[in-house]
């Protein structure tokens, strides 16, 4: 694991600026991985987790570059609850712990440096030296992985019977055995022209 300080350098340089947010995905990684008691997610155990994040924001970002996880890896999970949390799950042990960010550190951090301004910059300092339990609360969960959510999957691929677009990692509806992508199947985010 690198410092907080070598960590806020990465995360400005993937996310394009440093943030509260970040600072604050930065603590919420190294919390996670510490109560896992992973050391190194981003060489010798980096096959041994999957992170899931709860909210497209910085903190993501900031997840990211801590534990190596990457959706193009497979080994890093969007769930869009909107909340800034994130679950790490170690597979090698069957174990998962859900860190959730305390709305009460906005708060903390005004305490702590009512004169700073904007609250970006307050938010900032207080992050940083906040101790983890004025930042977090965690929860130690069990999440069901099917062999098709792991890193390295090699799944056969379907076919849309409707649109004939490839499908990849099962995820295919089958209706009246018809195999059906999901935005064949009425879960479309888009509308055709």
């Amino acid at each position: 694991m690198k410092t907080l300080p070598e960590y806020e350098v990465l995360a400005a340089e993937a996310h394009g600026h440093l943030c509260a947010g970040q600072i604050l995905g930065l603590r919420l990684a190294i919390y996670g991985l510490a109560l896992l008691d992973i050391g190194d997610p981003r060489g010798a155990d980096r096959k041994r987790l999957v992170t899931f994040v709860e909210i497209d924001r910085c903190v993501t970002d900031a997840v990211s570059v801590v534990t190596g996880c990457r959706l193009g890896k497979r080994a890093l999970k969007f769930r869009d609850f909107g909340k800034v949390a994130a679950t790490f799950c170690d597979l090698r042990d069957d174990r998962a712990v859900r860190v959730v960010a305390l709305e009460s550190s906005k708060a903390r951090a005004k305490e702590l440096y009512p004169d700073l301004q904007p609250k970006n910059v307050q938010q900032m300092h207080a992050y940083r030296e906040m101790p983890d339990s004025e930042l977090f609360t965690h929860q130690w969960v069990r999440v069901q992985l099917g062999p098709e959510e792991f890193p390295g999957y090699k799944g056969e691929k379907r076919i849309c019977q409707i649109c004939g677009e490839g499908i990849n990692f099962e995820r295919f509806e089958e209706r009246e055995g018809v195999i059906l992508c999901r935005s064949c199947a009425g879960q479309r985010y888009y509308q055709p022209l």
